[in-house]
């Protein structure tokens, strides 16, 4: 069974082609439909406003919430933030909070949108507005639904809001293996960032990952892991730079499950990147990572 949290609000309008897929979060829900896959949806609120202040500075939430973004933010946020989007900013977290939930009852749980791993406290960048792996880690430990919570992102681009976010905490981890030169130009500076060149393919990605999360999470024995499970690795996707297959991207996402499922560690997994002219194709591959992670998680 796959529990995976979605909400209306989600999507936009289809909009001219473009990097930015207004209309995928829609398709998504549509490309699981058509695998006939056995879900429960969730619907969630939106994140407080205390909560997402505790992460992102206020000034810059209440921009966010009254559409006052200033120009230049706009910019780096890569679209105008209208009432919709300043909506969806406020589910997104939300969603990724009540994955997290989800997954500490059912042991893995997906939110249908978020991964808004370039976001940082002042400002939205690279399509992502608020933080919702931030928001949602810092949130599950000052409520004391977990005492550590480990971040794995392995979409294409490093996590650099993520990372400047919980730059100094003992309670967070976070490990990014992405493109090194790919977005962002300029890192942050992750618990672990395991930088790629150009080109990489399926055995390479695997062995790496293998060597690298087990030990990752024995050492740091987090209560909860928070998945950004970008499909923007794949060889077909416009904005990455690896060479990752089908069968690649889910054997990258069992093996993240399968690695949590034995550790008795709930996951949660947020979409993440995935970009390309055929915007059916691309959430296919979202809809596929979903139906892997909730496979591997079903074969205890």
């Amino acid at each position: 069974m796959l529990h995976v949290v979605h909400h209306p609000d989600y999507v936009f309008p289809a909009t001219a082609p473009g990097p930015w897929l207004y209309d995928k979060y829609g398709l998504v829900m549509l490309a699981l439909e058509e695998r006939g896959v056995a879900m429960t949806i969730h619907r969630p609120d939106p994140m407080p406003r205390p909560w997402l202040e505790a992460v992102h500075d206020p000034e810059y939430v209440a921009q966010v919430l009254t559409q006052t973004v200033p120009a230049h933010k706009e910019r780096r946020i890569g679209f105008a933030v209208t009432d919709r989007g300043a909506r969806r900013a406020q589910l997104t977290p939300g969603g990724t909070w009540l994955a997290a939930r989800l997954a500490m009852a059912h042991g893995h749980a997906a939110n249908a949108a978020g991964g808004s791993h370039h976001a940082l406290a002042d400002t939205g960048a690279g399509y992502c507005v608020f933080n919702d792996l931030a928001i949602a880690a810092h949130r599950l430990i000052a409520e004391g639904d977990a005492r550590r919570v480990m971040i794995v992102d392995l979409d294409v681009h490093q996590g650099d809001g993520t990372a400047a976010l919980t730059a100094g905490r003992a309670d967070i981890f976070t490990l990014s293996i992405h493109a090194e030169r790919n977005f962002p130009a300029r890192k942050a500076r992750s618990s672990l960032d395991i930088g790629l060149p150009d080109g990489v393919e399926d055995d390479a990605y695997l062995a790496l990952l293998a060597e690298t999360l087990p030990r990752l999470l024995d050492d740091f024995a987090p209560d909860i892991i928070l998945y950004q499970a970008g499909v923007d690795p794949h060889r077909d996707d416009r904005l990455g730079r690896l060479a990752l297959s089908d069968a690649g991207l889910e054997a990258r996402d069992r093996f993240v499950m399968r690695q949590a499922r034995i550790r008795g560690i709930p996951l949660a997994s947020t979409l993440g990147g995935g970009y390309g002219q055929d915007r059916m194709a691309v959430a296919r591959r979202h809809a596929a990572s979903m139906i892997a992670l909730a496979s591997e998680n079903a074969d205890q």
